[in-house]
């Protein structure tokens, strides 16, 4: 039997857990198919949307391809490491965004005019020269960014 400890509370700089119920809308069955209780068509249950937070953007779009996406054309600099490479285990890149992708990062080095795919699984951190766009009007989804179920 679990015991209660009402009077502990989380350690400096833990976060108590919180989470949002999920309701999932599930289709009545209709008999007559190749198996009782089934129609022979699948249905994907419909979860509902997070909630919004003002400022932030929707927990499904937070991603950190999404805030590169937004602050495409900025100059940044990259922070990345290598492990178990002998001849250089961290690099630092400068440059453009170009694109951002889920697993990848594209920059341009105007000065050498140098374009570098640096895989996400790499990257430690960027730093921005500028204030970064973070905020955006959207109608539920903006164009161009990925949308992905909340884990």
């Amino acid at each position: 039997m679990a015991q209660n400890y009402p009077y502990q509370t989380p350690a400096y700089g833990q976060y108590p857990k919180f989470t949002y119920p999920q309701q999932v809308q599930v289709p009545p069955t209709v008999s007559g198919g190749p198996f009782p209780g089934f129609s022979g068509v699948t249905q994907t249950p419909v979860t509902p949307s997070a909630p919004q937070i003002p400022g932030m953007l929707p927990i499904e779009e937070s991603y950190i391809e999404n805030i590169l996406r937004l602050n495409k054309g900025k100059t940044v600099t990259v922070y990345a490491t290598f492990e178990n490479n002998t001849q250089w285990n961290a690099k630092v890149f400068k440059g453009n965004i170009e694109a951002a992708g889920r697993d990848h990062l594209i920059l341009s080095d105007p000065q050498t005019g140098t374009r570098y795919l640096i895989p996400m699984i790499y990257i430690d951190y960027v730093t921005f020269a500028e204030e970064i766009d973070y905020q955006y009007p959207f109608s539920g989804s903006a164009a161009g960014l990925s949308s992905f179920s909340p884990r």
